[in-house]
Order: C-alpha cells, then structure tokens, then sequence
C-alpha cells in the first residue's frame, strides 16, 4: 500500500528541516529583464510569456529542491495565458516532482457530485492516467459535505491530499468565514468538519490527508483552529509580502515541529527586487532566491516549534 499524502508530507518535512513552502506565483512585470528579454520583452506573445514562466519556475525549483519540501504552483497566473500556460503548469509540476518535492496546486477547485470527482481525478491522480499529478489541492467547502468527499475518496485511492479553505489571510475573508452561525464562527463549523475527514484519514504521523488553508495574518485564529483541528495539516499563507511573520505562525506547529506548512511567493521568488537580497547577490536573481528562503526557514526555525523536527521520529 502507498504511504499516504499526510506520511509523505511529515517525511519530507523532516528530511529537510522545515516547514517553508515556497509559492511559484509567476507575474509577467516582476520576472528577471533577462527573462522578459530572452523571451520577447514588451511584445511578448502568451506562448512566449508561458515559456518564461516555465524556465522562471523550473529555475526556482532548482533552487529550492534541496532546501525545502514541497512547492505550490498558483495554477491562476499560468492560466492567464490559456492553453500555453496550462501546458507550462503541467510541465513544472512534473519537474517539481522529478525533483522530489512535494506539489501543493493553488487551484481553489470545487462543485458537486460528477464535476467535483472529475476535478479531483484531474489534479489529483498519480497514477499513469495523471493528466496534472499534484499531490494536493486547495479547495473550497462552501458547496457543502457531498462537493468535499469525492476529493477525499480520490485522495484515499491516491495517496494525495487536499487543504480546505477555513481562514484565509486576504482582508475581506471574514465578510463570509467570520459570519455568526449557531452561535460560532463560520469559519469554526468548517475547521470541526475538516477535522472530522482528517482523523479519518489519519496516517501514522498523527495527521490526516485532509488539512486547512488559515492565514498567517491572523495569529489568534490560527491558534484556535489548531486546538479545534489537531489532526489536521495546516497550510498557512500570507507570511512575507501579505504582513504575517514567523511568530504569527508558530501557533500553527504541534510541539514536535510538525502540522503546518508556511507558505511565502512573492517574499521569495522575486527577491530580486528586495533590495537586501538584491544587494547581496549582486545581479543574480536566482541567488536572491537562494538567500531568501533560507532567510525564512532561518526566521521559522528561531520562532516556531521545527527545530523540534526529527528525521527519526
């Protein structure tokens, strides 16, 4: 039998001695000029701009793989560029993976019934009738129980995983997650479901296939939806760019350094544009890369439980 998405992921985590995940977000103004120039500059066609984003991100991974678990393509900016960027997609997930890194899609699928299998089968089959081969996805609970278990019944018979969305880390989230329902928060009701399908799918790390998407910029919620989902993977955006620091997501370990998976884009694939990396890698974008997510697993190491993280354990 395949050692499941949770054990896998756990595995990964220790073996590399952290929690980062690095976001591969790619935005047509912020790439390298020397991308932008080799691949068509101003003019740049959509098939010449997915090429760039391509070699863009297969950059990346070279130079994360040795550093980090798993990444998380955003599936939205490779689809701006229609068919040539789906293709892009699909070719930087299977060298994410040719790299042994985990592959987390940002794709915010869902829907009912037939359609929410055959999304599921999609991006989440591993087998040799992988049409994406992620090992998880991000997904939406607001069309309710029956739009979530046919992910949960593909990611059983793939040994892959899926991170629902309970409190996400933009500003207007709390118009819908934060509404007062049965006296709690919305967003309560989602994370007490998502820990249900969570310790259903429980691996032997103590944490099931089924996690949560809670945003680094609100520290006092992720600590309570930690209580409430203890068997829950926890993916954690918003750290970098969107404000969150590393004490803002130390609530979201468990004691023995796992549990959560903190995720920074922007903050690390265009650290060429910060002016404290871009001064230290005098020109060379892809050191920028290097220096800043060693920065980050540096800043989780000294404010969150991973330095607890063992290999053995």
């Amino acid at each position: 039998m395949e050692i499941s998405f949770a054990d896998r992921l756990a595995a990964a985590v220790r073996k590399k001695q952290t929690a980062a995940l690095v976001g591969i977000d790619p935005r047509w103004e912020q790439l390298p000029a020397v991308l932008r120039d080799k691949h068509g500059g101003e003019q740049a066609s959509f098939h010449q701009q997915a090429s760039a984003y391509g070699e863009f991100s297969r950059a990346i991974i070279d130079v994360v793989a040795p550093l980090v678990a798993a990444v998380k393509p955003q599936a939205a900016f490779f689809e701006q560029l229609g068919p040539y960027g789906m293709q892009a997609l699909h070719d930087v997930i299977q060298y994410a993976r040719q790299q042994e890194l985990l592959v987390v899609l940002d794709g915010k699928r869902n829907d009912i019934g037939s359609t929410a299998t055959a999304y599921a089968e999609a991006y989440l089959r591993r087998d040799s009738r992988a049409a994406w081969g992620a090992d998880a996805l991000t997904v939406s609970p607001y069309l309710g129980r029956d739009s979530i278990e046919p992910f949960v019944k593909v990611c059983n018979e793939q040994a892959a995983g899926i991170f629902v969305l309970v409190k996400t880390s933009n500003p207007g989230g709390g118009m819908l997650q934060d509404l007062i329902c049965d006296g709690r928060p919305l967003y309560d009701s989602v994370a007490t479901f998502v820990e249900e399908l969570a310790s259903e799918t429980c691996g032997d790390c103590g944490l099931g296939d089924v996690g949560a998407v809670v945003g680094a910029t609100y520290p006092e919620q992720l600590a309570e939806l930690r209580a409430t989902m203890p068997h829950a993977w926890i993916l954690i955006p918003g750290y970098g760019a969107q404000g969150g620091g590393a004490a803002d997501v130390a609530a979201g370990f468990h004691r023995n350094g796992l549990g959560a998976l903190v995720n920074s884009s922007r903050g690390i694939i265009f650290a060429h544009l910060n002016e404290r990396f871009a001064a230290a890698c005098n020109g060379d974008w892809q050191r920028a890369v290097e220096l800043a997510t060693v920065d980050m697993i540096d800043q989780l190491r000294a404010a969150a439980p991973v330095a607890r993280l063992s290999e053995n354990e």
